[in-house]
């Protein structure tokens, strides 16, 4: 089935359908060895020869986009040697292998992001990103109010400062909940960070990863993302004057 080339060439994880159309216009898309310019221009994914920038493009059925809520006891990748689940034991009925966009520790629940488009993968987990992740925390007690302050200005972890965060208080009780938005994913960096504040994490879920949130999802399900999302993921740009240290 023929459709419209610049809406083909974003399917498949190349780029936005807005930069597919840039491309076109610059000469650097061509169909069965063909240069086409023409934004109206159509073409059958299946049939013909479609090239970016010389190379050929790979079927946009063959990508998958998912968007999981992880319970706590899996872990984040394809396989673990201590036979523990996966992720991936959650995906039933999906046929194609897909993998974790950053990871959740064993224990951790919440939003994850499941794609075979190695391009948006290695874009959303890119430092230039700047994707924001909010997580809800539950922590052993409440830290005094300096400590927040040092964990909204960066706190240095393995050397390196990290990037400013938003913290603010959920629920006052014994063991208070926060929530706290990074746009960075070191490892177990929510929980490093207010261990290194005096106050361990009891829980944590993420709830929200850039627009996505866990609204509609329950833990071990998963939904396919729309292809409004999958667009507003391949555009994704960074505020500007966004700290990225």
């Amino acid at each position: 089935m023929q459709e419209r080339l610049q809406k083909i060439i974003a399917a498949a994880g190349i780029t936005s359908r807005r930069k597919a159309e840039e491309l076109m216009l610059q000469g650097r898309v061509t169909v069965n060895g063909h240069t086409v310019t023409e934004l109206g221009s159509k073409a059958d994914p299946e049939r013909d020869h479609i090239k970016v920038n010389g190379k050929l493009l790979r079927s946009a059925r063959q990508h998958v986009y998912l968007l999981l809520d992880k319970p706590p006891g899996y872990v984040s990748t394809l396989r673990d040697p201590q036979g523990r689940p996966t992720v991936i034991d959650l995906l039933r009925g999906v046929k194609e292998r897909v993998y974790p966009v950053g990871r959740l520790d064993y224990s951790s629940s919440g939003l994850m992001l499941l794609t075979n488009d190695g391009g948006l993968a290695h874009k959303l987990m890119s430092r230039d990103s700047a994707v924001p992740r909010t997580y809800h925390v539950k922590l052993e007690g409440r830290p005094e109010p300096d400590a927040l302050a040092k964990l909204e200005k960066g706190i240095v972890l393995d050397g390196r400062s990290t990037a400013p965060a938003r913290v603010r208080l959920l629920a006052e009780r014994d063991k208070p909940w926060y929530e706290i938005t990074l746009v960075e994913g070191r490892y177990h960096q929510v929980r490093r960070m207010f261990e290194r504040v005096g106050q361990p994490v009891v829980k944590l879920r993420r709830v929200r990863m850039a627009f996505l949130t866990d609204e509609g999802l329950r833990p071990g399900r998963f939904r396919p993302l729309t292809p409004g999302e999958v667009e507003r993921l391949k555009e994704w740009e960074a505020p500007k004057g966004k700290d990225k240290s």
